[in-house]
């Protein structure tokens, strides 16, 4: 048996992925993953009867441990609301508002993928929902009226992925959640990084069009004053639910999980007052975010069983004493651990790569004196990267399902946002005031 915990550690890696690539279900590779670990450990060898009793009662305890959260709550709430934005004809009435806008601006309407997914962002959570429905709308649009097809297949494969960035987010939920760290903090946090991040995508769609003016039509559309006052009124509802949502958070009138509630209500009214709700869409909305959250739930009490075998085997601790000895500056720390994030990336979806690496990466990053907060905002830019980040960037094949191109093709438009994220990630930490400005005076 093995008593080297660092040795432990590479082992159940190696275990682990091997669960992961036979095709088990994410949440049962992290369970086995765990109950494998608490047999190979040596002081658990005699008798096996009573090692798995041992790991029967922390099964249970970590289970229920994980799942016993009043703000995990907001979880099923906002993924509900995301698919009832997603039925409903709101993505639509973005577009529509944001076109008489647009056209003022180099690049014209190549930003309404940045655009109409930061206001969606603001009220799905969801960085599939986002791409997604965006998608669906603006490629056929863009291609039809002359628009650079390659450009816009990757602004909207990396503006989709500001569903994680930008609040509400599922992702800092979740990390909120394991980490204990206050979410109505992670959302404030999130808006500066968020803005920041699309607004670089922004510059480049001028840079690129005042370059290359090929990259859009030729003649410029005009659109009357009527049009302008038009279009502002099919924005407005928008704002008003992103107004209901993070205005009853940073305003203390509601937690996260009440917000997300508020939410729910106020994606009904706005299908209601657009005249895209029924029974059979609400029916659906209800059925798909029950699976999606079931999905999510599996998975972080698997990786909720791991983490409290991780810290029972001493694994953690073993990890994060190798790492200080190493005497690496906290700068080269975030870099090795960015990099590892990156290469997760093409192998795991965002949640997993959260629930699986944070117990482990977590106390090392705040013995390295990084804020928890600030890490939050890290590790939610490396999820986004692992949504563009072959060959699993889930981004990478709602695009595909949307555009049919080949995923060849859609990985040269995206590479450009996907490096462009990765100079967003270096500003944030260099800067980390950027993430920490806003929560240091609203708390």
């Amino acid at each position: 048996m093995i008593a080297d915990p660092l040795i432990l550690s590479v082992v159940l890696i190696v275990v682990m992925f091997f669960f992961l690539l036979s095709s088990v279900w994410i949440g049962v590779a992290l369970t086995l993953t765990g109950i494998v670990g608490m047999l190979l450990y040596e002081h658990n060898l005699p008798p096996v009867i009573s090692v798995m009793q041992k790991t029967g009662d922390l099964l249970a305890t970590s289970v229920y441990d994980s799942l016993n959260s009043w703000s995990l709550a907001a979880l099923p709430m906002f993924i509900l609301m995301g698919e009832i934005l997603y039925r409903s004809s709101i993505s639509t009435r973005i577009l529509e508002g944001l076109r008489p806008w647009l056209v003022h601006v180099p690049g014209r309407l190549l930003h309404v993928n940045v655009a109409a997914c930061s206001l969606f962002a603001a009220v799905s959570g969801s960085s599939a929902a986002t791409t997604a429905t965006v998608g669906k709308i603006t490629l056929e649009e863009l291609k039809e009226r002359g628009y650079s097809k390659s450009l816009a297949i990757g602004s909207l494969a990396g503006s989709g992925t500001l569903g994680f960035l930008i609040p509400p987010s599922l992702i800092m939920i979740i990390y909120g959640v394991l980490s204990n760290v206050s979410i109505g903090k992670l959302f404030i946090a999130g808006i500066l990084p968020g803005l920041l991040l699309a607004s670089v995508y922004a510059v480049y769609i001028v840079i690129m069009s005042v370059v290359n003016p090929s990259v859009m039509p030729s003649v410029k559309p005009r659109f009357t004053f009527a049009q302008h006052v038009h279009s502002i009124k099919e924005l407005v509802p928008i704002f008003m639910l992103i107004g209901l949502i993070l205005g009853s958070i940073y305003g203390g009138f509601a937690t996260p999980t009440e917000a997300a509630a508020l939410g729910v209500v106020g994606a009904i009214a706005l299908a209601v007052y657009f005249k895209s709700f029924s029974l059979s869409v609400f029916k659906e909305a209800l059925l798909n975010a029950i699976k999606t959250t079931m999905m999510i739930s599996f998975i972080i009490a698997g990786a909720g069983f791991l983490s409290q075998v991780v810290g029972f085997l001493g694994i953690a601790r073993a990890i994060s004493e190798f790492i200080a000895e190493l005497g690496l500056s906290p700068y080269m720390l975030i870099l090795v651990i960015g990099l590892m994030y990156i290469v997760l990336g093409t192998i795991l979806d965002g949640i997993s790569i959260v629930v699986m690496t944070l117990p482990i990466v977590l106390p090392i990053v705040m013995m390295a004196g990084f804020d928890p907060l600030w890490f939050g905002i890290f590790l939610v830019l490396m999820v986004e990267l692992s949504q563009i980040t072959p060959p699993v960037g889930f981004s990478l094949f709602v695009i595909q399902s949307i555009s049919g191109e080949s995923i060849s093709y859609i990985l040269k438009a995206t590479f450009p946002f996907f490096m462009l994220t990765i100079l967003v990630v270096f500003l944030v930490t260099f800067f980390p005031e950027i993430v920490t400005y806003l929560p240091d005076r609203m708390f």
